[in-house]
């Protein structure tokens, strides 16, 4: 049986880093059980062929709470990307700049061919509201769909359909704009006070950083928990680990097969191609996306990181929702040619990564906090349990953790 632990955190993804961490700082004994070989969840960074290769195209943004709070920034050797997208009309290219960056540059293309008068006025109160307002103040933001949101501050369904559509179907991965409103206002708001970009190593350079807060030990990996039991928790359906306390951090559908009576929100798929060009197709890191939607967003990742691919080659990594195929994959060479004007039948298909559970659906009525105790000394935190994303993720974990350690004490 072993000695009884404080609390055993049911996976090493963000949310159960947090938690440990957080449970640790308060003098609590932990052991965080990981089912994998590698802590980080979703949020994790293969090798393959000399290539740093995520699991599906992430960004990691600086502006979150909990990732300033945590996460010593130093350390991860970050590079933005390109403050802004360029956008595919069909045989244009149009760039949208941050205008909080680049307000000469973005006043001229938001005055060209892409935006009106009523577009750009629009553009500016939406995102002055976002960057300007308290926090608490966005949350509270009447709540409806993003697309009836964008119709209400005034922007011309064109614009919607050539600028906000295609940009957010990769944030949200879904293309309806059928996302909350407040989750909407609240990544807006992150995206103008904040800087998108990467870590030299790749984005699971971020959870092993923060594993790095724990006592050596704390996380035992390859150690699925099969069942929880009234004393603790069964790893393997062999041996069992005493606990007081069980938090389960794994994902939604392990979470509700150990929590029996559990709700699993439905999950948006995405899938991401790495192709290994023999020459960058563009001289910057920016995310490209297509006005008709053949592929959410495209980006040289090796122009954002050099090392992210062998010398001599570039990487390519393009979204699409939903699962991926052979076909499909044929068919966005064709597309990816068109939009980088480039002949990409020399492209190699490094990997091509589908991720079933990667956002949970976040359409309005949308609660953005949820209380993690479901039972006595039983919780459950995850970005299913707040907003998908790094601060919902972080932030469901150190909520557990203040109920834990109540409950304890």
């Amino acid at each position: 049986m072993g000695d009884e632990w404080d609390a055993v955190v049911v996976g090493a993804g963000l949310a159960g880093l947090a938690c440990a961490r957080d449970l640790h700082a308060l003098g609590l004994r932990v052991r965080v059980l990981e089912a994998g070989d590698r802590v980080g969840g979703r949020m994790r960074t293969d090798h393959v062929e000399g290539c740093v290769v995520d699991r599906g195209f992430q960004v990691f943004n600086t502006s979150y709470p909990q990732v300033r709070r945590r996460v010593p920034l130093g350390r991860l050797r970050l590079r933005p990307f390109t403050p802004g997208f360029l956008i595919q009309d069909g045989e244009r290219r149009l760039r949208f700049a941050d205008p909080t960056r680049a307000p000469r540059q973005a006043f001229g293309a938001l005055t060209g061919p892409l935006a009106g008068p009523r577009d750009l006025a629009a553009l500016a109160a939406l995102t002055g509201f976002d960057a300007l307002a308290p926090a608490a103040l966005v949350r509270r933001t009447p709540e409806t769909s993003t697309r009836r949101l964008l119709a209400a501050a005034g922007f011309r369904e064109e614009f919607v359909q050539r600028f906000f559509r295609p940009f957010l179907s990769g944030v949200f991965l879904e293309d309806d704009l059928a996302t909350s409103s407040r989750f909407f206002h609240l990544v807006w708001r992150s995206m103008v006070r904040g800087t998108l970009c990467l870590p030299a190593a790749g984005v699971g350079a971020v959870p092993e950083l923060l594993a790095t807060g724990l006592p050596p030990g704390t996380i035992v990996r390859e150690s699925p928990v099969t069942e929880l039991t009234e004393d603790g928790v069964v790893v393997g359906g062999e041996h069992t680990v005493p606990a007081r306390a069980v938090v389960v951090a794994a994902d939604a559908v392990t979470a509700a097969r150990l929590l029996p009576g559990l709700t699993v929100p439905a999950y948006r798929t995405v899938t991401t191609y790495y192709h290994l060009a023999p020459a960058s197709p563009l001289r910057e890191p920016t995310l490209v996306t297509d006005v008709r939607r053949r592929f959410t967003n495209s980006v040289v990742l090796s122009e954002l990181h050099h090392s992210y691919a062998p010398r001599g080659y570039a990487l390519v990594a393009t979204s699409v929702l939903g699962d991926g195929g052979p076909a499909r994959e044929s068919a966005l060479r064709t597309a990816l040619a068109e939009c980088y004007g480039t002949d990409t039948a020399g492209w190699d298909l490094l990997t091509a990564r589908s991720v079933p559970g990667a956002l949970p659906a976040m359409e309005p009525p949308l609660t953005l906090s949820r209380r993690t105790r479901v039972g006595p000394g039983r919780y459950v935190c995850g970005d299913h349990r707040a907003t998908g994303s790094v601060q919902g993720a972080l932030a469901s974990g150190a909520r557990a953790a203040r109920e834990v350690a109540a409950d304890l004490a």
